[in-house]
């Protein structure tokens, strides 16, 4: 079975000692570090923006996957970029113009992704797949951590993976929400190369160890 991509979210971390917990998640199995962006507008729930991902880039050896749960992406993906986020994953439920805003990632030289809510099909995105780095399929609703898995998540990574092998395209696959070690070689198996994990990694005894654990299941 492959070895996923490990991506801790900074959302479930400690923010008054967040320089110490990136420092840790550089000295792990992790691949990138996961930030969540949250507006209050798209999810009820207000997280960070610029200013806090700037200070966690400056500390991070690892790259910033940064998730946007946000409205009008388009006007602060250059932000977020410039910010230090080697991946930008916007969601389709607030994109009028989603090809527009996945080409303006990309000129950025920046890895783009779409996220897709528990409720919306995979098939939606057949024909801009080919145009993607990255589907982030959400495994809870979207707005806070700790929920508990939203079991159809499975299927939608099998159909989801079914599309880009038929299109010959090369998006990972990266889940979010409920991760742990009792479905996480469930969710590889259908077909997902990354895992984000918040709680279940910070809540921890040993994040690193429960890093490892994740990465080698």
């Amino acid at each position: 079975m492959k070895i996923p991509m490990i991506a801790p979210s900074v959302l479930a971390s400690d923010f008054a000692n967040i320089q110490k917990e990136v420092e840790m998640l550089n000295q792990s199995e992790a691949d990138w570090i996961h930030v969540d962006v949250m507006d209050g507008r798209f999810v009820p729930n207000i997280s960070f923006g610029i200013p806090v991902t700037e200070a966690i880039r400056r500390h991070a050896h690892k790259p910033l996957d940064v998730h946007l749960m946000i409205e009008e992406p388009e006007r602060y993906v250059e932000d977020f970029f410039e910010a230090g986020a080697a991946v930008i994953t916007v969601h389709y439920e607030a994109c009028r113009h989603l090809h527009r805003n996945i080409q303006q990632i990309k000129a950025l030289d920046c890895k783009a992704g779409v996220a897709l809510n528990p409720h919306t099909p995979v098939a939606l995105l057949e024909d801009i797949i080919g145009d993607l780095d990255l589907v982030l399929i959400m495994s809870v609703n979207p707005g806070f951590g700790g929920q508990t898995f939203i079991p159809n998540t499975l299927k939608k990574i099998e159909q989801m993976r079914e599309i880009i092998v038929d299109a010959n395209a090369t998006a990972l696959i990266e889940v979010d929400g409920g991760v742990n070690l009792e479905n996480a070689r469930d969710l590889i198996e259908a077909g997902a190369d990354v895992l984000v994990a918040g709680s279940f990694v910070f809540k921890s005894e040993n994040p690193m160890e429960t890093i490892w654990s994740l990465k080698s299941v």
